[in-house]
């Protein structure tokens, strides 16, 4: 059963879609441990379905809870993380629930800490902790048990749901794609080595070259500014073996596309560049350039979800990857002399 078209799904929906009576719907949302595991994995089941949004006024009056999410963050401009943020506070919102931002000038396992301490002291329901780097895993490892905790972005080694774009599957396909055009291997301009991203995309690139038998190039480490990429792109511009570069994410792409250009390289025709992350100027680059799409709308809802699922008192599953896509654009094409595959 779907709520009626033009109004908003009201608890007896989610009792005939769950096959359960509005008194279980409810425990289910206020007082999770009195209600058997299967039951309430229909009930939220019901919940997610109908996009079904409690009154919060009135639930606060029954359970004590505060109707507030908090969400521990680094702060950050660039734009997968600044992205990853305003989707989780979009989904919280939509389902009826405030946000509590703390945003960290680093992610360790002391300013999680006093992160999470500082939303604990504003009555949050549970936190989501955006954990891009390496030095966020040991935080994560170390949070009061009691307080319902989700990571985005996080490592694969950490106690707490996870969810994720998977960055590798990424950087695997937009690999594959550059090998398909003709081109003997692929360069990779990376981002900083304590940024889980950047790791990620690396195994992708370098999983696929080896699977194919090309040379693997070494890697260079760029810092996601346009200017890094700029700086290594005069680095690969000067080597006449260069005929694909994928780089780890828009930022430096539009860098290495200038470097190419002032060196009397063209793109596409001797060398190819691809992207990470198809931000919205990516399409107005010179030429539009090849990348890949993360759905971050999709990781805040999942992140939301499972932070709702933890919160009633559910096992949510360890961990939701959300598959990228890529975008061709006219920054790609055939490597020189080739005919693509």
């Amino acid at each position: 059963m779907k709520a009626k078209p033009g109004r908003p799904a009201v608890l007896m929906d989610v009792a005939v879609l769950a096959g359960v009576s509005t008194m279980t719907v409810s425990r289910v949302l206020n007082s999770p441990d009195l209600v058997r595991a299967e039951t309430r994995a229909r009930v939220l089941a019901a919940v997610r379905e109908l996009d079904y949004r409690p009154n919060q006024a009135a639930r606060q009056l029954v359970t004590g809870r505060s109707g507030v999410l908090g969400v521990v963050s680094i702060d950050t401009t660039l734009y997968g993380p600044a992205s990853t943020l305003y989707c989780i506070e979009q989904a919280a919102r939509h389902a009826g629930y405030n946000v509590s931002i703390a945003s960290l000038s680093s992610l360790n396992r002391r300013s999680m800490e006093e992160g999470v301490q500082r939303l604990r002291t504003q009555a949050v329901d549970g936190v989501i902790i955006v954990a891009p780097h390496e030095s966020a895993a040991d935080g994560l490892r170390h949070l009061p048990p009691e307080m319902p905790v989700v990571a985005v972005d996080a490592g694969d080694d950490i106690p707490v749901p996870v969810a994720k774009v998977d960055q590798a599957a990424g950087a695997a396909r937009v690999t594959r794609h550059l090998l398909s055009l003709g081109h003997r291997s692929v360069w990779h301009v990376a981002g900083p080595a304590d940024w889980l991203d950047a790791n990620d995309r690396i195994e992708g690139w370098r999983g696929v070259l080896e699977a194919a038998g090309r040379p693997v190039p070494d890697v260079l480490r760029g810092d996601w500014s346009a200017r890094s990429g700029y700086q290594l792109g005069r680095r690969l511009a000067g080597d006449p073996e260069v005929s694909a570069v994928f780089v780890a994410n828009d930022q430096m792409a539009l860098g290495v596309l200038r470097a190419l250009r002032e060196a009397g390289r063209r793109v596409p025709e001797d060398v190819s560049v691809a992207g990470f992350d198809d931000i919205p100027e990516s399409a107005y680059f010179w030429p539009p350039l090849t990348t890949v799409r993360q759905d971050f709308g999709a990781v805040g809802r999942h992140a939301f979800h499972l932070l709702l699922d933890r919160m009633a008192g559910a096992e949510p599953e360890a961990r939701r990857l959300i598959e990228p896509e890529l975008v061709v654009r006219e920054s790609t094409g055939a490597a020189p002399g080739a005919t693509p595959v």
